[in-house]
């Protein structure tokens, strides 16, 4: 899926004229279409005037019912799947101010149950010491002063009982020297104490470990409703089910070369050790 940033304003009310001419040119009532499509009226009514955001599997029901060649729906279930994804520009977040990107993803945290995070290479904001979270700005232009109190004011949504945060982390993004080695051991210390929190559960993959998959990116998911990934340039925000169901396979799957608990912590402590011994 090729994502064009100066089309996503459009493919939304693209996906429901697309999807209202089908059913017109068939001649199908609204009401027999949702009755095929087991979904009420009302449902089919908003989506076909842009008013509700249709799932690929919401489109692909209605293009069943519709009886729509294989070959016009291959093309209407893409654009589908470009109406359920946006891309983040980083220019536009740096624009709008940092601090506001920090509040959104408070908001986000606020509203799941179970976040899950895959890290190959970094460890994450809610994870990070005040020194370690002020290294991973050190390539964004403009003062950090607020967006690094907002990310560390989010790390308190950790010791919400309610919730279950599940962070997978390589041996790589431990290693990775953001700070000087004093201040590496610190983070790691804090890695430690945070999994030990009843809610919080912290795995490592060792790079020993023979895995046969290569980690492409840094991505977050947040229950089962919204995937995130992070490039340089921005984050892409996928919300359809497909999409986010793939990254909880993905998620399931590196989580298996993990350590976790007492094994992760001597683990994580044994590389705070050799930091240490750097100093």
């Amino acid at each position: 899926m090729q994502i064009e940033p100066e089309r996503q304003g459009e493919d939304r009310p693209n996906l429901a004229e697309t999807l209202r001419t089908l059913r017109k040119n068939t001649g199908l009532t609204g009401e027999s279409v949702a009755t095929r499509a087991g979904m009420s009226q009302a449902k089919l009514s908003k989506i076909e005037t842009g008013r509700v955001q249709p799932s690929t599997l919401d489109v692909e029901r209605l293009l069943a019912a519709l009886g729509t060649p294989r070959d016009i729906a291959n093309e209407v279930v893409a654009l589908a799947r470009m109406a359920n994804t946006e891309f983040q520009e980083l220019r536009a977040a740096l624009r709008k101010g940092l601090e506001k990107k920090q509040r959104e993803l408070a908001a986000l945290e606020k509203t799941a149950s179970h976040i899950r995070f895959f890290l190959p290479l970094m460890i994450t904001g809610l994870l990070n010491t005040p020194e370690y979270a002020k290294a991973t700005m050190s390539l964004v232009p403009g003062d950090h002063s607020r967006m690094l109190t907002r990310k560390l004011e989010r790390q308190s949504v950790l010791y919400e009982q309610s919730k279950t945060f599940t962070f997978l982390l390589s041996e790589a993004a431990l290693r990775w020297a953001l700070v000087p080695p004093p201040a590496m051991a610190v983070q790691l210390d804090r890695l430690v104490s945070l999994s030990m929190l009843g809610n919080v559960h912290i795995g490592v993959i060792p790079l020993a470990a023979y895995v046969g998959a290569g980690p492409l990116n840094t991505f977050t998911l947040y229950d089962d409703r919204l995937a995130t990934a992070e490039t340089f340039g921005g984050a892409i925000i996928m919300r359809d089910p497909k999409d986010v169901n793939e990254h909880l396979r993905l998620f399931d799957f590196f989580g298996r070369f993990a350590l976790f608990d007492e094994p992760g912590r001597s683990f994580i402590s044994s590389i705070a050790t050799e930091f240490r011994e750097r100093e």
